[in-house]
């Protein structure tokens, strides 16, 4: 509870990220349920609400952003040869705001009339006026209120550690493309997070206060709300991918036994990728003629660029390397398999004439979760593969890990394929029942047969690190032979990280 020791906080962040990530399971797997069949009454339209509501909250703001925040607490300091974070009680203080947060945003569905039921977005004026919209939408404002300022305290922290605690010999251009990764992300933290407190510190002041910011009939606007949350939405996609990016480096150099390709290339990918995120947000605006379509439509194209880069330098490591098919590498290659229909679908609704077709559409949902569960959920589950060892002198099992990664890359795909053809037959998001109609039935029954498959990969994932840990088997310092600094110390580290530091002469020098 008091600790500061920068791994124990990276620990126990993973430890809940993890714990909210089964609660957004559960979520999901009650929506399949619920659309199954048509026509269903599982569940009442104001339950669906708040169940989709929380699912999205908890999978964005409570498991994927902080999971990499996470993993970079416990991470960086030991790649950069840092004994800890810059400033240690920061680091415990944004640890503890995060939980109290995600707590707070649960605790919604104790409220009377329920917990949020406005979308993750919580778009105005329907966070106002809904009649569920009760002390359980305060609280979901409140909660992530407080993970925002949780997100922004730990990006400082880490852009300081990063900037003013590497070892001697680790310069900025010897340092590993996951920390640069995370040094991309603070940044774009920073640019991002205040938008989203101006837009819920808003939201609720006109709630209780009559502000009034959004409200027509008093001079107000409900698009600047959307202008607001934006200006952080798609940023903080970003912030969900980038770190993700770093994971899947550092897993396929180590198991190709190769140097990463166009190293430099990579990083300046990563800060082009974040510039040009801070210029796309009004792209999910497209339908409200509100917004320049042409230039943000230019730029949403553009940002594809520096992405197609990174995939380019992936596979050039991975060219003619010894590549060895671990489970970490595994999900290294799912993921970019995964991405790559995600990147394709958003660059066909960059494209307003297509925008306004699948606009609000199952489309659209296909197209968000093969970028952010396609991908940053596949690189999550490589890195809790690789590095579980470091953190914890255990290393998972390789059977059931292979077992775990069929599961969830065949589940996957089941479940999300057919969503791009139920948003073309017309099938709008966000609607807790649907008629019979066209080939709906058969794909949401698919859907939902593939969101069981992950659901049992995930329980297996549970049961192999619960094997793991009770057979203790010893692991060596570095199992997978990786070249990054944190190979070098004990598996777990000791209080400090290093007991001695080797000579940082370059890129590798865990290999040097």
């Amino acid at each position: 509870m008091t600790t500061t020791d920068h791994k124990k906080i990276g620990i126990m962040y993973v430890v809940s990220t993890l714990t909210f990530f089964v609660a957004a399971a559960v979520l999901a797997t009650l929506i399949r349920a619920q659309l199954a069949v048509p026509e269903n009454s599982f569940l009442s339209a104001h339950a669906y609400n708040q169940i989709f509501t929380l699912h999205g909250t908890a999978m964005i703001f409570l498991v994927i952003a902080p999971f990499g925040i996470g993993l970079a607490n416990y991470l960086v300091p030991l790649q950069i040869g840092a004994p800890d974070v810059a400033f240690p009680r920061l680091n415990a203080t944004g640890l503890w705001l995060f939980v109290l947060g995600g707590i707070t945003v649960f605790a919604g569905l104790a409220a009377y009339g329920g917990g949020a039921a406005t979308g993750w977005t919580a778009y105005a004026p329907l966070d106002e006026f809904f009649e569920g919209t009760g002390a359980g939408q305060d609280l979901f404002f409140i909660g992530l209120l407080l993970t925002s300022v949780s997100t922004i305290l730990t990006s400082l922290n880490l852009l300081v550690t990063v900037f003013l605690f590497r070892a001697p010999g680790m310069t900025m251009w010897r340092i590993p493309i996951f920390t640069w990764e995370i040094v991309a992300t603070a940044v774009l933290v920073l640019m991002a997070f205040p938008s989203l407190a101006a837009a819920f510190a808003m939201a609720l002041i006109e709630r209780h206060m009559g502000g009034h910011f959004f409200d027509p009939a008093f001079g107000g606007n409900p698009v600047l709300y959307q202008h607001l949350f934006w200006f952080f939405g798609h940023p903080e996609v970003y912030v969900m991918i980038l770190p993700y990016f770093g994971i899947v480096t550092e897993i396929v150099a180590t198991f190709s036994r190769k140097p990463v390709f166009g190293y430099v290339g990579m990083v300046i990918a990563a800060f082009a990728i974040a510039g040009l995120s801070l210029g796309v947000w009004a792209h999910h605006m497209f339908t409200t003629g509100a917004v320049s379509n042409p230039f943000f439509s230019a730029v949403s194209f553009l940002i594809a660029v520096p992405t197609g880069v990174k995939f380019v330098n992936w596979i050039g490591t991975m060219w003619k390397g010894s590549i060895v098919l671990t489970v970490p590498m595994l999900f290294a290659v799912g993921f970019l398999l995964n991405f790559l229909i995600g990147g394709i679908t958003g660059v066909m609704i960059a494209s307003p004439p297509i925008d306004y077709h699948a606009h609000d559409s199952y489309f659209i949902v296909q197209h968000f979760h093969y970028t952010i569960g396609g991908g940053s959920m596949f690189a999550l589950f490589g890195a809790l593969y690789f590095w579980f060892p470091k953190m914890f002198g255990v290393r998972l099992g390789e059977r059931i890990g292979r077992w775990v990664f069929a599961l969830l890359f065949v589940g996957f795909n089941a479940t999300f394929i057919p969503m791009g053809f139920m948003g073309m037959e017309g099938m709008a998001r966000r609607v807790y029942t649907y008629p019979a109609i066209g080939h709906l039935p058969l794909l949401n029954a698919i859907a939902t047969f593939g969101a069981g498959l992950m659901t049992i990969g995930t329980i297996a994932f549970f049961v192999d690190v619960l094997v793991s840990i009770r057979r203790r088997a010893p692991v060596e310092d570095n199992p997978w032979g990786g070249y990054s600094l944190e190979w070098m110390t004990s598996s777990p580290p000791p209080e400090f990280n290093f007991h001695a530091l080797p000579p940082i002469r370059g890129r590798r020098p865990a290999l040097e």
